[in-house]
């Protein structure tokens, strides 16, 4: 069986003293407001081969292709003579660039925590065979837990960096580590499986690729140790935008469940959920009349009535999905209104929406990452939107040519 993670010969801009004005987030973080600012940064921003918009009526996955040739062409990319890993630090949180294994989720060996869908995959393939490159990584997470992997690449942090960029107000510095140090880097980052934290969409897709292609058998991917202090995963807080009024209809099902109680004035919401839910699943639920409420999970609490939370123990445990089952369902039930559920990362935000009047906010704990693992280990998938790991990858630092 072949390596896991693997050195590559990156492909790289070569002007790096613009490079904040060439890089961008993730595609699927991008709006079209977002889009249309990074592209008018500069010509050759990654954002107009990720999201293409064809100048004419012709095809926008062809014209990427065109596009990227054209780069190449005229030198706005070189591509690195030798093959190499590239370290990152991103604000507090250091990883490194790999190529990684596109062989599917049998052997183990990669493991995923999220259900994907047809229609991104097929926007991601159409792409990928015009453009035959990766514009952007997977971000995979590493259990690291003699902490070699983080260690080796404080150490690659230490010396002055190659290239620096900075990213919606985040600081990023790349270095680029040849020979046996790559080597090294990667043994240490495929000891074990790796899981992804985002990017399944684009990981089965560069499957689905290499099915087509035998040469195209690796996909660029950001690999981070998941003892790393900088990682941060951030909640995503669900917003019920409808008309009718919800949550005095439900109440009194939840008391059967939660002990509810409303947040004490002057005490900070954020900070107080994070303390109701020490050793237990809690959760807030902020209307437009501007009550707040905690609720907390009753020690006593009966689950195995509601099957919906989920299959396995590993998803059943989590808050996420027991706060969906139990308290965000019931709300959109109530609604006599046709309400629709929305999504932010953003407590505040999401505070300020239902003091606004525009939606019932409902604010969870982060989902740890020993839980991403006992789900992915288990087979199983999460609810949509649990997790959000922040910050997002940058695309546009290092591509890869995919016939390498």
């Amino acid at each position: 069986m072949k390596e896991l993670v693997v050195p590559f010969r990156g492909e790289r801009y070569r002007e790096s003293e613009r490079l904040s004005r060439l890089i961008a987030p993730p595609y699927d973080v991008i709006d079209p407001a977002a889009r249309e600012r990074f592209a008018a940064l500069d010509e050759h921003n990654i954002v107009h081969l990720m999201l293409p918009e064809a100048p004419t009526s012709g095809d926008r996955y062809a014209w990427a292709g065109e596009q990227l040739a054209a780069w190449r062409q005229q030198g706005v990319l070189t591509r690195d003579l030798g093959p190499a890993v590239y370290v990152m630090a991103q604000g507090d949180r250091l990883g490194v660039f790999v190529a990684l294994a596109a062989e599917g989720y049998g052997a183990r060996r990669v493991r995923p925590h999220e259900k994907t869908h047809a229609g991104p995959k097929a926007d991601r393939l159409a792409l990928l065979r015009t453009t035959r490159t990766n514009l952007e990584s997977i971000f995979l997470l590493a259990p690291d837990p003699d902490r070699a992997l983080e260690q080796a690449l404080a150490d690659v942090a230490q010396r002055n960096p190659d290239a620096t960029a900075e990213l919606d107000s985040v600081a990023i510095r790349l270095w680029r580590v040849s020979g046996e140090e790559a080597f090294r880097l990667t043994a240490h980052g495929a000891r074990r499986p790796l899981y992804i934290a985002d990017g399944h969409h684009r990981y089965e897709t560069a499957c689905a690729y290499a099915a087509e292609n035998p040469a195209a058998d690796r996909v660029l991917a950001f690999v981070v140790s998941a003892a790393d202090p900088g990682l941060v995963v951030l909640p995503t807080h669900r917003l019920i935008h409808g008309t009718g009024r919800r949550v005095d209809a439900v109440v009194p099902a939840w008391r059967s469940l939660f002990d509810v109680a409303p947040v004490p004035r002057g005490v900070d919401p954020v900070a107080y959920l994070r303390q109701l839910g020490q050793g237990r699943t809690a959760c807030l639920v902020a209307s437009p009349d501007g009550d707040v409420l905690g609720l907390a999970l009753k020690p006593d609490a009966r689950l195995d009535a509601f099957p919906d939370v989920g299959g396995s123990p590993a998803v059943r445990a989590l808050d996420v999905a027991r706060v969906e089952t139990l308290v965000v369902k019931p709300l959109l039930r109530a609604d006599v209104s046709t309400p629709t559920l929305a999504y932010t990362a953003d407590a505040r935000t999401a505070l300020t929406s239902a003091q606004q009047g525009t939606s019932t906010a409902v604010l969870l704990n982060a989902t740890r990452v020993e839980q991403v693992f006992a789900v992915a280990d288990a087979g199983d998938v999460m609810p949509p939107k649990s997790t959000y790991f922040a910050p997002k990858v940058p695309s546009g630092l290092v591509l890869r040519p995919c016939e390498d």
